[in-house]
């Protein structure tokens, strides 16, 4: 990177060893960012790339040039002229950001070709730079803690929610014992190996889920485990400290519920996650990581505020602020009016919060919280691909019937070969409008899946078109030819899923397919259906 600050330029060379080790620049992926004063207090900051037609872009270490211009640029000029104070810490604000990024570099080479080979349906390159990112941090973290303690020794952890227990896999690769445990198992874990050690099981905070010979807890996104951890870190030894990283909003018992409106629900729950670690005794710290997410912002309890002759007094603390939460989200519900009292409460409140210990600090032997519950082992998949055929089917040619007869005709002529064919299109209306039609009971079906009404009908991709929240009837006559620049693997995929399916227009629409046999990539009629060739996700990895 070369720097002229004289001239107001920074120009990027990329290097690349040869297979002799000799370093070479990468003539076409050389970029320049320019800072130019124009006239008074206006400037302009601009991006340029010599040899664009050469430019090479592989999503790792190379991004593309229209990312460079339409994200990077804009988002250079935002933040030159910001002058808002954050809310949140500056990046990194706890370690050494230049070994962090050396560190990150090493680690991201190291780990780049599991982008590859990942079998989850999540984006490879968010979670994989993510966890790696997660790792690096905390391995400076924890390198910084063993000098000023004089440790030799590397520390130990649990990761509590592991998911896809990457995050475990490195660090137990940098050389730090520990595992990772989360109620379900992912495909991925396979590809690990011994090494990494990982575990299905469910965690209910209590005494039968303690660590006391561990150093450190993580909660990398650990949803209902989340204001837990704090609680299961203080629990175990005086010396277990413990990171969270919080993302969806949990109390102890459900979901969290606002009591600020001047704040974010963001940083309202930052500050309710920080609050738990100080009832326990921690002195809490908060960090911005460098990763690709939203919710960047973690909280560390390293440091106790309180001797170890104090432990039983911080306990009994913890177990009357745990219920105190507890009592408070029963009235909490009960006042909620109009409003079903499960749906606030998770269903939990009712069976958790009636009776309270009346010896606050008898927490031996016992589930510190009964009510709570824990993620289910088997993921539900709540997107409409579960419903029945027969269902899904009859919602279609509801919705279809109702678009189509909405109006007496809004029909479309189409010119070919001098002759004017009608094709009737139907009407548009909102999904409320079409809600309306539908009987309670089916809306009632709907509304137990994510999405209801408009995954089904945008997951119905041949026969409807949903844009800004009102629905269409599809015409295929309008649809985009494939692009010749399209990705191979896509048009291979493409043509693999050719007249594989039965065209709905030729069976259902009053007027038929609105294009011709050969044109449409649907089957009109059975003697038309292919096998498909698709090869499944797995075996193309």
């Amino acid at each position: 990177i070369f720097s002229d600050v004289y001239n107001g330029t920074v120009t990027f060379l990329p290097l690349e060893e040869d297979s002799e080790g000799r370093c070479l620049i990468k003539k076409g992926n050389i970029y320049q960012i320019q800072l130019k004063h124009l006239k008074d207090e206006e400037w302009s900051v601009s991006l340029v790339a010599p040899f664009p037609e050469d430019w090479f872009a592989d999503g790792i270490a190379y991004p593309k040039l229209a990312w460079l211009g339409n994200e990077l640029l804009p988002k250079l000029a935002k933040w030159s002229v910001e002058q808002k104070l954050s809310e949140f810490k500056s990046t990194l604000s706890l370690i050494s950001i230049a070994k962090y990024s050396k560190l990150y570099q090493d680690l991201k080479e190291k780990y780049k070709e599991m982008v590859k080979v990942w079998p989850e349906v999540t984006d490879p390159e968010k979670f994989v730079y993510e966890d790696v990112a997660i790792a690096t941090y905390l391995l400076i973290l924890w390198e910084e803690e063993r000098k000023e303690k004089g440790l030799t020794k590397k520390q130990s952890f649990v990761d509590l929610g592991c998911g896809n227990g990457l995050l475990v896999h490195i660090l137990n690769n940098e050389g730090h014992s520990g595992r990772g445990i989360d109620v379900r198992r992912r495909k991925i874990w396979d590809m690990y190996g011994p090494e990494t050690h990982l575990e299905e099981s469910t965690i209910m905070p209590g005494d039968s889920h303690l660590f006391p010979d561990t150093d450190w807890l993580i909660g990398n996104h650990s949803d209902e485990l989340t204001p837990w951890i704090p609680v299961i870190a203080a629990r175990s030894s005086y010396s277990c400290c413990y990171f969270v990283l919080p993302c969806c909003f949990f109390d102890f018992c459900g979901k969290y519920r606002r009591r600020q409106s001047k704040k974010t629900q963001y940083r309202e729950y930052l500050d309710f996650v920080a609050q738990v670690g100080f009832v326990c005794g921690f002195h809490v710290e908060e960090d911005c990581l460098r990763i690709p997410s939203t919710k960047r912002v973690s909280l560390i309890g390293r440091k106790r505020t309180y001797p170890p002759t104090e432990y039983a007094l911080i306990d009994k603390q913890i177990t009357q602020f745990i219920n105190n939460r507890q009592a408070c989200a029963v009235v909490m519900c009960g006042r909620s009016v109009g409003f079903n009292h499960n749906d606030h409460c998770d269903g939990v409140c009712e069976e958790a919060g009636p009776e309270l210990p009346e010896d606050e600090s008898e927490t031996s032997g016992t589930v510190w919280m009964p009510g709570f519950q824990p993620r289910e082992k088997v993921e539900q998949i709540r997107n409409c691909a579960s419903l029945p055929r027969d269902f899904v089917d009859d919602v279609v040619l509801s919705v279809a019937n109702l678009l189509l007869n909405a109006t007496p005709q809004k029909s479309c002529s189409d010119m070919q070969g001098g002759n004017t064919n009608t094709w009737n299109q139907g009407e548009s209306l909102s999904l409320k409008e079409v809600a309306e039609h539908l009987n309670k009971e089916t809306l009632k079906r709907l509304k137990s899946e994510y999405g209801g009404l408009q995954t089904l009908l945008k997951n119905s991709h041949q026969v409807f078109e949903v844009l800004n929240g009102r629905v269409h009837i599809r015409d295929w006559r309008k649809e985009k030819p494939s692009s010749k620049t399209k990705p191979e693997v896509n048009r291979r995929l493409a043509a693999d899923a050719f007249k594989t399916r039965l065209c709905w227009f030729f069976i259902h629409h009053p007027d038929g397919c609105s294009l011709p046999s050969e044109s449409c990539p649907y089957a009109h009629g059975t003697e038309e259906l292919r096998q498909s060739q698709i090869i499944k996700k797995k075996k193309h990895i």
